[in-house]
């Protein structure tokens, strides 16, 4: 489990440096223990593995005030466990669902567990996401991803790709951008 906390600390660290998240953003997080583990996504949901990213994850982005959203399994429709202190801030409407290991996960079922008041929603607008296992969060990011390329392509066996958002460019060709926000 050491090396599993490790990697995800080392992959958070890189999304961090590059997406310049503030407090009060999104970070979207989908997550198959089971790829972890080196198995079929779906077939090997481990307990101990979803808690351990889920911790390593909730506990670094907490003291930085950034809102950590957990992606469920497909059984649950990609549903979000998140804080419900998020969701009434954004009013979002609450679902009622509680992930469990084979219709959840057990990253959602470690979220649910571990957050200080959990609720599911079914949709979010992340301003950063990792998809770790290859589980689609591409949903739940806002309208324009970026991909991140950071160093570290894995966490334990599963294949981790990160993404960060940036505004909209509206007005063509005569407009100006802001670089701060790009």
């Amino acid at each position: 489990m050491k090396n599993i906390k490790d990697d995800v600390q080392k992959v958070l660290e890189e999304l961090l440096a590059v997406a310049k998240l503030e407090k009060g953003d999104i970070l979207v997080v989908g997550c198959s223990s089971s790829e972890v583990a080196g198995q079929k996504i779906g077939t090997y949901s481990s307990e101990e593995i979803g808690k351990a990213i889920f911790e390593t994850l909730n506990d670094i982005l907490s003291e930085k005030g950034i809102y950590l959203a957990c992606q469920c399994c497909e059984h649950l429709n990609r549903a979000l466990i998140i804080e419900k202190e998020l969701a009434k801030e954004l009013r979002i409407p609450i679902v009622n669902v509680v992930p469990k290991l084979k219709a959840g996960g057990s990253f959602a079922t470690a979220a649910y567990a571990g957050f200080k008041n959990a609720v599911a929603v079914e949709k979010i607008q992340a301003n950063a996401g990792i998809d770790i296992g290859d589980t689609l969060i591409g949903m739940h990011l806002m309208p324009v991803a970026v991909p991140v390329r950071i160093n570290k392509k894995t966490i334990g066996d599963a294949h981790v790709v990160c993404a960060r958002t940036r505004a909209k460019f509206i007005g063509g060709s005569r407009a100006s951008y802001d670089e701060e926000i790009m």
